[in-house]
C-alpha cells in the first residue's frame, strides 16, 4: 500500500517537473466535455494540478501498460463536482502528462483525507 510520504514525494517531483516543462493534457473527449461543463480555463486546470496534496490521493502508483512511468490518480471537488485526475511524470526530459481530467464516474475514496 502506498504511504503518505510516497504520495508527498511524487507530488513534489511532479510539481517541480511541471514548472520546468509544463503539462501535456491528453485530448480526450471526456476531458474536453468536463472543461466545458465546469467552465474550467486552461490556467485553472494548471492551478488545480499545482494545488494537489496527499489528501487528494486516490490510487497508485499503477503500471502504465504503454511502458511509460507509473500512473497516479487523484480527485478534487470543483464547483460541487468531483473531478477525477490521472497523471504521470512523463518521459525523462519531457513534460508531465495529465491523462484524465474529467467528472468522476464513480465515488472516489480518498485514502489520506482528514
Amino acid at each position: 500500500m502506498t504511504t503518505l510520504s510516497e504520495v508527498d514525494a511524487f507530488l513534489r517531483a511532479f510539481k517541480t517537473k511541471m514548472e520546468i516543462f509544463t503539462v501535456i493534457y491528453l485530448d480526450r473527449e471526456k476531458n474536453k466535455q468536463a472543461l466545458l461543463a465546469l467552465e474550467i480555463m486552461p490556467r485553472t486546470r494548471d492551478k488545480i494540478l499545482k494545488e494537489l496534496t496527499a489528501e487528494n490521493y486516490y490510487w497508485g502508483p499503477t503500471k502504465d501498460y504503454d511502458s511509460g512511468p507509473d500512473l497516479w490518480e487523484f480527485g478534487v471537488n470543483f464547483k460541487e463536482e468531483e473531478v477525477y485526475i490521472k497523471i504521470t511524470m512523463g518521459a525523462m526530459g519531457k513534460p508531465v502528462i495529465c491523462i484524465s481530467f474529467h467528472c468522476a464516474e464513480r465515488a472516489i475514496e480518498y485514502r489520506f483525507k482528514k
